[in-house]
């Protein structure tokens, strides 16, 4: 072991300082242990080989992949466009921005969508107040009871 070397080494635990147990590497991702399973499991993140004596060890990148990872969900990306995302070179800024451009058309159409159900909300409560009295059947319910005439067919 060179003087480098033992600067990078834990004295307690022999672990290099560029290296993680799942714990840590789960601590400094911010995330659970299961979590970095799941990936692993689904092929997000690579398990690494066990020793024949001690505990897997993953490389320092494999926290800024998990960091990916969670920032991609965050900003809606399902976990198989985030595999698509990794799998792309890192100067590959064409076919990224194509997937983040396609991500932002659906999220805009969701915005849309609630958009039109708060109106409708918005319209079906106003009528629910004016009719104070209870004579009229309740505005809410009588729309939730009729078949939605914008849909042609059952969801």
């Amino acid at each position: 072991m060179t003087a480098n070397d033992s600067l990078n080494t834990n004295r307690v635990t022999g672990q290099s300082a560029q290296e993680f147990t799942i714990g840590r590497l789960a601590r400094a991702a911010g995330v659970n242990v299961e979590t970095i399973r799941y990936y692993q499991r689904i092929g997000l993140v690579d398990e690494p080989v066990k020793p024949a004596q001690g505990y897997r060890r993953y490389p320092a990148t494999t926290v800024e992949r998990i960091c990916f990872v969670k920032r991609a969900q965050e900003l809606g990306f399902s976990l198989d466009e985030i595999t698509d995302l990794l799998s792309l070179n890192e100067r590959d800024c064409f076919d990224a921005r194509a997937i983040a451009e396609h991500k932002q058309e659906i999220i805009q159409q969701r915005i849309d969508d609630l958009s039109a159900m708060q109106r409708e909300l918005t319209k079906l409560i106003k009528a629910c107040r004016e009719n104070v009295s209870g004579k009229d059947r309740c505005a809410i319910i009588a729309a939730l009871s009729r078949p939605d005439r914008r849909r042609g067919k059952t969801r």
